[in-house]
């Protein structure tokens, strides 16, 4: 608290928060005596709706100062902005988006602090790694929530999120709301957005996670190097008691490096760990039901007994088993309770027909939107693949179309057949989108191309023998498409289920 107090000279900021009812970025929310937050933002000014606040009800309003203002300055801005016909408030407050962490813990009263929280970011493998590291400490008799792409809330009862990462007031709320509820645990997926929006500045991880890093989100962070810094500003600007790291990354064995008391996982077995304390795949085998694991590791050695499916998911169960183990979790309590780790809804979920399963394909859907998550999708399905593999997927519209190209290439590499359609087209034209993925592809000419995403998974299915597995990915646990600017209900899962019978 006390590294805000410059930040607002004179004013009984503190105590006038613990007087306040809730705290809000939005207008529209706003109801008697709370905080409005007016920042300047990427597409709309915030601060153009603080009298529409005030009107509403707001009792202080906290509001993003120009660049270039000093102290000295303050008191002049705060009285250009004071609405003296009410009894509201309205502070000026420079570097607001960096201090919003700050302010809501204090307002929301710390609650990271009140139970054990994980920050999980990377590219690939986030929401599975959170939701194992949930589920688990369930299993072990505790209470966790979660928060990431899938939803926040306590673990099984998740509300859909709009953000990976919500706002910085969105996550000390939804914090203290764990709290109330009575969660002791918390894994949380970290963005790179988040990180290099500050939206989790003043929060207290038990322990950071790194999963991974492959091309993605290069529309906003414009290069790999500019990506990669933002992740890394969880291990080494934020408050983190301990860090998991993935050695099989080359920019994990790069932080590795940089971290020596960091623990490293591995699920090479010649991979050489230098780390004090790490955990590594000894000899993995892969069968229909899941994997089953030997492995080595500073705890101790042993077997777990996995019902995930794929090599990567190998990797996510070995970095919660290796986190859980880091916050002091009994080594043979987790391995009693891995068999029971179910896998999450779009991340390599298995689909299979209850009326004739012989008669039809293994369906796996998939959330890869990524060229290293398809690369990582496809060698998994082939793991479990005794006829063709077949690949069904898209691109989003209005975002990085570098990827495009790349993902065809790495569709036409790992899988025998590959229809490409329509993932969220958004406001770009589906035919220009497609004209960006067929770039990649050596033989255009054995491409299906299918705009309609229904027929496109129905068409996979129905050529499909038995024996074959049809991967669909790019969509995984959404329910919906966005076309335009509109949002159409749709589920991979639900098509393919009916499809199957």
């Amino acid at each position: 608290m006390n590294r805000l107090l410059p930040f607002f000279p004179e004013l009984p900021i503190w105590a006038e928060l613990k007087t306040l009812n809730q705290m809000t970025l939005d207008s529209r929310q706003v109801q008697q005596g709370d905080l409005f937050v007016a920042l300047k933002g990427h597409q709309v000014d915030g601060r153009q709706f603080i009298t529409k606040a005030i009107e509403q009800g707001a009792a202080l309003v906290l509001a993003e100062a120009d660049e270039g203002i000093s102290e000295p300055e303050l008191a002049s801005e705060f009285a250009k902005c004071n609405l003296n016909r009410t009894a509201c408030k309205v502070i000026s407050v420079p570097n607001l988006p960096k201090m919003l962490s700050a302010i809501a813990n204090v307002f929301y009263a710390e609650p990271s602090k009140k139970l054990t929280l994980v920050g999980i970011t990377g590219t690939n493998g986030k929401t599975t790694t959170a939701q194992l590291f949930a589920q688990w400490r369930n299993l072990l008799g505790g209470k966790s929530a979660v928060m990431g792409t899938i939803g926040n809330g306590l673990y099984g009862q998740v509300q859909e999120a709009v953000n990976t990462t919500g706002s910085a007031i969105e996550i000390q709320r939804n914090l203290a709301d764990f709290v109330t509820l009575g969660a002791d645990f918390c894994a949380m997926e970290v963005s790179s957005h988040g990180l290099a929006q500050y939206r989790t500045e003043a929060l207290d991880f038990d322990l950071a996670v790194f999963t991974n890093l492959s091309r993605d989100h290069l529309d906003y962070h414009n290069t790999m190097e500019e990506y990669a810094a933002a992740k890394f500003r969880l291990f080494s600007e934020l408050s983190t008691k301990q860090q998991v790291i993935n050695a099989d990354d080359e920019i994990g064995k790069q932080w590795l490096a940089k971290l020596p008391q960091a623990v490293a996982v591995s699920i090479n077995p010649t991979e050489t760990l230098n780390q004090t304390r790490w955990l590594q795949a000894k000899n993995v085998s892969y069968t229909l039901q899941g994997a089953e694991i030997e492995f080595a590791s500073s705890w101790g050695n042993g077997k777990l007994d996995s019902r995930l499916i794929g090599a990567f998911n190998v990797s996510n169960l070995l970095t919660a088993f290796a986190g859980l183990l880091a916050l002091g979790y009994e080594l043979q309590k987790l391995l009693e309770t891995a068999p029971l780790l179910t896998g999450v809804c779009g991340r390599m979920e298995c689909l299979v027909s209850e009326e004739v399963p012989q008669a039809n394909p293994m369906v796996i859907v998939d959330y890869a939107h990524t060229p290293d998550a398809l690369e990582k999708a496809l060698q998994a399905a082939r793991l479990h693949c005794d006829g063709k593999l077949w690949c069904v997927f898209g691109c989003g519209g209005d975002r990085d179309t570098g990827k495009r190209p790349l993902m065809a290439s790495i569709a036409e590499q790992y899988a025998d057949n590959v229809i490409v359609t329509d993932d969220n087209p958004r406001t770009e034209d589906p035919d220009i989108i497609f004209a960006d993925i067929m770039q990649g592809f050596k033989k255009p000419k054995n491409v299906q191309k299918m705009h309609i995403r229904q027929y496109a998974i129905e068409q996979a299915i129905s050529q499909a023998d038995s024996k074959d597995v049809v991967l669909i990915a790019g969509k995984g646990h959404e329910d919906y498409q966005i076309i335009g600017t509109k949002k159409y209900h749709f589920s991979d899962q639900e098509v393919a289920k009916e499809f199957l019978g």
